[in-house]
């Protein structure tokens, strides 16, 4: 048996006339499942196909824009409030997840407002089924990335990361970290189970009738497997070691608490009302007709 895993994947699957990285390319299939799981939803319940469509430049747009922020402001202000100018450069990397989730929260809002005239919740019922699979996928970007791993192991499926992978990319020799867990699975299969849970209560108990319901199964399931696994994760920006040490928790998991406490109260509150039936026509409607 291993008793560890040097892992050597190359993040970039091609490099041409056009450089293709794993990570992009998780994205893209993401956000392309994503958007076939969500017409689905949205034919199996008459709404229009065309706020689909809607819908995903909506998110798109939140989803880049919301996680560079989120790095930006929650992770490393103190560095680019001296260089505005690279705040924009998103293809040097640095991307937060609940900078994501806030911008798509708040983009929803809007897409509420202007496209479907339905509460928020509604919305957000039915895009979170796929957003699991999206957040697994764009995990399994990070582990080819040699990206957020975790500290130092002895189990045998520790993960030996190139830890000079910049370096490496250029031609320098690897430099292996130490056996390290995997955190990016760990973090990966939570998202998956999320997501066959959400696909689960939304295709077989039509838990959409509870409104909020998905939403804050969803949110309890990405955040509070988030804040557990932070225990094992390095962290992201030096800082957070002495906020580990002063608070015994770090950013990640900070940001997290708030996400977890709201799936709580949704679910609570969508338990306790009741049900609202709903018809599944099963169909677009006709575009004449269409809302």
């Amino acid at each position: 048996m291993l008793s560890y895993i040097t892992w050597t994947a190359n993040p970039i699957l091609f490099d041409g006339f056009v450089t293709v990285r794993w990570y992009g390319l998780m994205f893209v299939i993401g956000f392309l499942i994503g958007y076939e799981i969500v017409s689905r939803m949205f034919k199996h319940e008459g709404m229009p196909e065309k706020w689909v469509g809607s819908l995903f430049i909506y998110v798109v747009a939140a989803t880049i824009v919301g996680a560079r922020l989120g790095h930006v402001f929650f992770y490393n202000w103190e560095y680019y409030s001296q260089h505005l100018d690279e705040i924009l450069s998103v293809w040097e990397g640095g991307l937060a997840s609940h900078g994501g989730t806030l911008g798509i929260i708040l983009a929803v809002w809007l897409y509420s407002k202007v496209v479907t005239r339905k509460p928020i919740l509604w919305t957000l019922d039915r895009l979170v089924v796929p957003v699991g699979l999206v957040a697994a996928l764009i995990r399994t970007g990070n582990l080819l990335n040699h990206e957020i791993y975790g500290g130092e192991t002895t189990l045998p499926w520790g993960f030996r990361f190139i830890g000079n992978i910049g370096a490496y990319m250029h031609g320098y020799d690897p430099v292996f970290t130490n056996p390290c867990h995997p955190t990016q699975i760990y973090e990966a299969l939570c998202y998956l189970a999320t997501f066959a849970l959400c696909m689960w209560l939304y295709w077989r108990r039509n838990a959409q009738e509870r409104e909020g319901l998905l939403f804050g199964i969803f949110m309890i399931g990405i955040f509070a497997s988030r804040f557990f696994i932070e225990y094992i994760k390095c962290v992201q920006e030096p800082w957070e070691l002495e906020m580990r040490a002063a608070w015994g928790i770090d950013q990640g998991q900070l940001l997290s608490i708030p996400f977890v406490v709201i799936g709580v109260w949704l679910v609570v509150r969508a338990m306790r009302r009741p049900r609202v039936a709903l018809t599944y026509p099963n169909r677009f409607p006709d575009e004449k007709t269409s809302r």
